[in-house]
């Protein structure tokens, strides 16, 4: 099965980070969160990969064309003309990078590399700026059940604030960041039926709202309930919550 993961958006939010390159390119423990992502993917033996490009594509790019440069040591032989690389971890990965666009809406870049989509029964796709800790297979096992276009992980994400009942000025219950912030949400991590790409009429719409709300009223949409971790990458807090985890070692989405 394949996986398409989305990282040509902007990424306003995080221009912190941002401004020199795309957001699936921000770093957690010294990695992109990209990398992090296709590490999910590939525990679960998920390791043919189509990046949809945008913004500052070719840092992606640079960044699998020296994919030893940036994970191994690498010893220069100058007098020879060659490079030698130490304790290499070669990933079991084949990576389609393709360039769709820096404006292009996200169901745009779907419909892009549908193309490189052909002859499949379904494919996986997800955002290129959140971790978690989803049972991909549930969700393929899932979406083959229910037989339908589209599967979406619902997450509830915690609270970023604590939260009050309140009766006029009276409280009545406090709850520091509780865990439901006011129902499921879309939380990326799609098992999709090559067919829901049909659903696409423009190359600026976004995939989460008039593709996805025909599907919906075409009742071919359903939801996987994911009860553990998720956290998209939408600020810098974020990026910063997001590193302690991993470097205090309780990085929920390292399952590899």
């Amino acid at each position: 099965m394949k996986a398409v993961i989305l990282a040509g958006g902007l990424g306003t939010r995080i221009s912190e980070e941002t401004s020199l390159r795309p957001k699936p390119m921000v770093e957690i423990g010294g990695r992109p969160i990209l990398w992090h992502i296709l590490k999910i993917y590939s525990q679960y033996g998920i390791n043919d990969f189509i990046i949809c490009c945008g913004y500052k594509g070719y840092i992606i790019k640079e960044f699998f064309a020296n994919y030893f440069l940036h994970t191994s040591d690498v010893t220069f032989d100058m007098k020879e003309n060659k490079m030698i690389v130490h304790n290499t971890d070669a990933e079991p990965w084949r990576v389609t990078l393709v360039d769709t666009g820096e404006n292009t809406g996200t169901g745009g870049r779907l419909h892009r590399v549908a193309k490189y989509l052909e002859g499949e029964e379904a494919f996986c796709m997800t955002y290129g700026d959140g971790v978690a800790d989803v049972d991909i297979p549930a969700s393929i096992a899932f979406h083959k059940k229910h037989g339908k276009k589209v599967t979406l992980t619902s997450v509830q994400p915690v609270a970023r604030f604590g939260a009050l009942g309140l009766k006029d000025t009276q409280i009545y219950s406090f709850q520091e960041k509780p865990q439901d912030e006011g129902g499921w949400i879309n939380g990326g991590f799609f098992v999709l039926s090559p067919e829901a790409i049909e659903a696409v009429t423009d190359d600026a719409q976004m995939f989460e709202r008039e593709p996805i709300e025909k599907l919906v009223a075409e009742g071919e949409v359903h939801a996987f309930f994911h009860h553990g971790f998720w956290q998209a990458m939408d600020t810098l807090r974020d990026k910063h919550q997001l590193e302690d985890l991993w470097s205090k070692g309780k990085a929920p989405w390292k399952i590899w």
